[in-house]
């Protein structure tokens, strides 16, 4: 079983200190973090785009972390950030996600109030480790193509286009993007 990352307050780009990265618990609500997606989507379902975590119920919610090692960020007694990681084995859904050696994440939110202030990065950092500790070669994700200003951000991070797919879910089409880990 992988170990859970250091328990140790992060300080931010804007001096924001106390914010703590770790696995999900048992005694963390499900409810707390569905309502944390909501939020954090919120602004891409203005845009007309349905993401399945703009209105995902607490019985998804617990399901897809079920499908993977869910991590959070806590601020205060409350989570403000969460990111899920799944290995080589668990990734599947199209000719690169089903790859033996594309590990993916899914499930990436920070609170709308603490963006910009590099948590994502810290959490994406999080998850790029554990890929590599897991024996992956490619870390895959998969976002909106509508979202532009997702897109461009990935990009940044070094990630790259592979392939477009169209999620039953979903009323957009995706854009599945890869980086070498």
């Amino acid at each position: 079983m992988p170990q859970a990352p250091p328990k140790k307050p992060m300080k931010t780009n804007s001096g924001l200190e106390g914010i703590e990265l770790r696995r999900l618990t048992p005694s963390d609500s499900i409810s707390e973090l569905t309502r944390l997606l909501h939020r954090a989507y919120a602004d891409l379902a203005a845009m007309g785009l349905r993401y399945m975590a703009t209105h995902q119920s607490e019985e998804v919610t617990q399901r897809r972390v079920d499908e993977g090692e869910c991590y959070v960020a806590t601020f205060a007694g409350a989570l403000v950030a969460t990111i899920i990681f799944k290995s080589v084995e668990q990734t599947r859904g199209s000719l690169w996600l089903d790859r033996s050696d594309v590990a993916s994440l899914g499930q990436f939110a920070v609170a709308p109030e603490l963006r910009s202030k590099g948590l994502g990065a810290r959490m994406m950092d999080l998850v790029e480790s554990r890929g590599v500790e897991a024996g992956a070669t490619e870390l895959a994700l998969d976002t909106a193509e509508p979202a532009d200003h997702l897109v461009a951000w990935y990009r940044r991070r070094e990630y790259r286009f592979i392939e477009y797919a169209q999620w039953k879910h979903t009323n957009y089409r995706s854009v599945i993007m890869s980086k070498a880990i």
